[in-house]
């Protein structure tokens, strides 16, 4: 473990998040200011939830984090978070998130596959998720609303990039300094705000 990861870890430890990716949002959030008080957001692939403790510190208690993963996500007695246990690649999530809480705010995915050590394989799977995310988005985000997605670069990363163009007016890619160095993770961050 190097020592930028070993940071991250130990903090997270410290102040009480469930993983060091919690650092990875709060500085997504710092540099683009995806989150306001009051808000909506589904994160997907949430487990173990140190996203979804970041999203319900920054919408506060009116606001609502939906955290969705396939995995178990242990109780995070908040009052603003719901857990649903579902797979995102069901074809009936994003009607059943329209029908109980209508069109969201922001939405999260920090999904990646159970990697294999196959590279292309666990970059196809990612990058399938990454489409999924975005696929959801399109169903259940606001006109106004952001996604942030995990993506890994490699041969399919510049064709994602343009399906994400085309779906939403304004696209950035932004590696926050809590992601380890070499690590091929990239986050890419878009609405459509004119």
């Amino acid at each position: 473990m190097s020592h930028d990861s070993d940071y991250f870890y130990d903090k997270a430890k410290k102040q009480g998040y469930r993983s060091r990716a919690s650092y990875k949002l709060l500085q997504i959030h710092e540099k683009f200011h995806i989150f306001k008080k009051n808000q909506e957001v589904v994160d997907l692939g949430a487990s173990p939830g140190g996203w979804t403790q970041v999203a319900s510190e920054k919408v506060g208690n009116n606001g609502l984090v939906i955290a969705i993963d396939k995995a178990y996500i242990p109780p995070l007695n908040l009052k603003n978070v719901d857990i649903l246990q579902m797979d995102i690649m069901n074809e009936t999530i994003s009607e059943y998130l329209k029908e109980r809480y209508g069109l969201i705010d922001v939405l999260l995915s920090d999904c990646a596959p159970n990697v294999s050590g196959k590279w292309s394989l666990d970059h196809s799977i990612q990058i399938m998720l990454a489409e999924r995310a975005i696929k959801i988005a399109e169903d259940i985000l606001k006109d106004e609303g952001w996604i942030v997605v995990k993506v890994f670069q490699g041969e399919q990363f510049a064709n994602f990039v343009s399906y994400a163009k085309k779906v939403f007016t304004t696209v950035k890619l932004f590696k926050p300094q809590a992601s380890r160095k070499r690590s091929a993770e990239i986050y890419l961050i878009a609405n459509n705000k004119s």
